[in-house]
């Protein structure tokens, strides 16, 4: 296989308030270490950089956390830090998170500026009330707005994201949350449903029957009707949580589309899909940088200190870390190098995501050298067997048999990725 192209992940993680279901590494209130911690970050950026050879990158998302907190010459900064440390090709897809509440038309110009072309908005709801539940700081008035804004600055990538199975949610609320957003015409729309994890004060209000549990039966409804009204808006749904619209040319054929004469099985590619999140889906390197920051690659899992005092701290003093093997660099607290059956699990649940395109055989040996069914022929007999899994042939894949999650193995998607664990 071919080295393919690298993504880049930097965690930013500010905040102006934390939201109560919120179990990010993000902290409110340290904004004056926002200064101190874009100079460690390229400090971590440079160090890593240093050691990468040559690498192509055509993702970078900056999550968070609340990125657009940084102001745009800070942005610009981390960039040039970044096009200084690694190769950038033509047409890289650089995305930012942004609360609605925290941009302006000086802020969205000069970040478009300096390069960034993607942006996913956390929008969350289009209801006051379960905006405020949920502690956003914005309504959706300021959401319109934002998106009004974005286009004049130059945004023709816009994602906006959806939490549906909130507390006390009705059917007809969610309803008139997709059709608000589907008028504002997004190129990509993000829809999960609420968890209530430990730590958060949503967790510990729900364990104190402070806060009425979801109904899953519910939130089962909300997503096939999210489902059938995104597809029949234009929207392609290409990975389980996730829908990007079809880009149709004036004939109406979709411009990425692959596929091929009766085929059985046909891949509906947009361009407005996701590409650094499909550098996670495929199981393919990326870096990461900044507090809390998980990457992967050269065969390792890492992850780097989550306090952002400590990780500054960790890029001011000097150390040998100049001995560390690429890509770690001295913010790094936990590493695992992959062994073949954990590169060949994580494979499994993390394409099996891709809703249209599954798990290729062919694409599967040519990376691991073994077939789908030398390795998990019992998982896939039963996964089928159960109707949770479907198999397909795929003519666009030189004939290949193609696995992929059913309509019902969407909804009970945790069944089948335990079987590959």
């Amino acid at each position: 296989m071919t080295n393919p192209n690298t993504s880049i992940y930097l965690h930013i993680p500010f905040c102006k308030h934390r939201c109560a279901y919120c179990d990010f590494n993000t902290y409110a209130g340290q904004e004056d270490s926002i200064p101190a911690y874009v100079k460690s970050l390229i400090n971590e950026i440079e160090f890593v950089g240093h050691r990468a050879g040559q690498m192509n990158i055509h993702t970078v998302f900056f999550g968070g956390g609340t990125p657009s907190l940084l102001s745009a010459p800070q942005f610009d900064s981390i960039l040039k830090a970044l096009r200084s440390a690694f190769t950038f090709t033509a047409d890289a897809e650089i995305s930012i998170e942004a609360n609605p509440g925290t941009i302006s038309p000086e802020k969205l110009n000069a970040i478009r500026k300096a390069g960034i072309n993607r942006i996913s908005f956390g929008v969350q709801s289009a209801n006051t009330e379960e905006l405020r539940m949920l502690e956003r700081i914005h309504d959706f008035f300021t959401v319109i707005e934002a998106v009004s804004t974005a286009r004049k600055a130059g945004f023709d990538n816009l994602n906006l994201d959806l939490i549906y199975g909130l507390p006390e949610q009705t059917l007809a609320s969610w309803q008139t949350t997709l059709q608000r957003i589907v008028d504002l015409h997004p190129e990509h729309i993000s829809a999960y449903a609420l968890t209530l994890e430990h730590g958060t004060p949503f967790g510990r209000w729900s364990s104190k029957g402070l806060l009425p549990l979801p109904d899953p039966d519910l939130a089962a409804e909300m997503y096939e009707y999210a489902e059938e009204f995104l597809e029949a808006n234009g929207y392609v749904h290409y990975e389980i949580s996730n829908w990007a619209k079809n880009n149709k040319d004036e004939g109406g054929i979709m411009k990425d589309e692959t596929s091929a004469k009766n085929s059985a099985f046909i891949i509906h590619n947009s361009s407005f899909v996701c590409q650094h999140n499909l550098q996670y889906w495929h199981s393919l390197p990326y870096l990461a940088f900044g507090a809390g920051a998980h990457g992967y690659a050269n065969g390792y899992r890492y992850s780097n200190a989550l306090r952002i005092k400590t990780y500054i701290e960790r890029l001011s003093l000097p150390s040998a870390s100049s001995l560390l093997p690429f890509p770690l660099s001295p913010a790094t607290v936990n590493q695992h190098k992959q062994t073949l059956k954990d590169d060949m699990s994580e494979y499994m649940l993390n394409n099996l995501r891709l809703t249209n395109a599954g798990v290729a055989e062919s694409d599967f040996r040519l990376r691991f050298g073994s077939g789908l069914l030398d390795v998990y022929p019992k998982e896939l007999e039963e996964l089928i067997g159960n109707g949770l899994l479907e198999k397909k042939t795929s003519e666009s894949k030189i004939d290949s048999d193609v696995y992929r999650l059913t309509k019902r193995g969407r909804l009970l998607g945790n069944q089948v990725f335990i079987r590959f664990v």
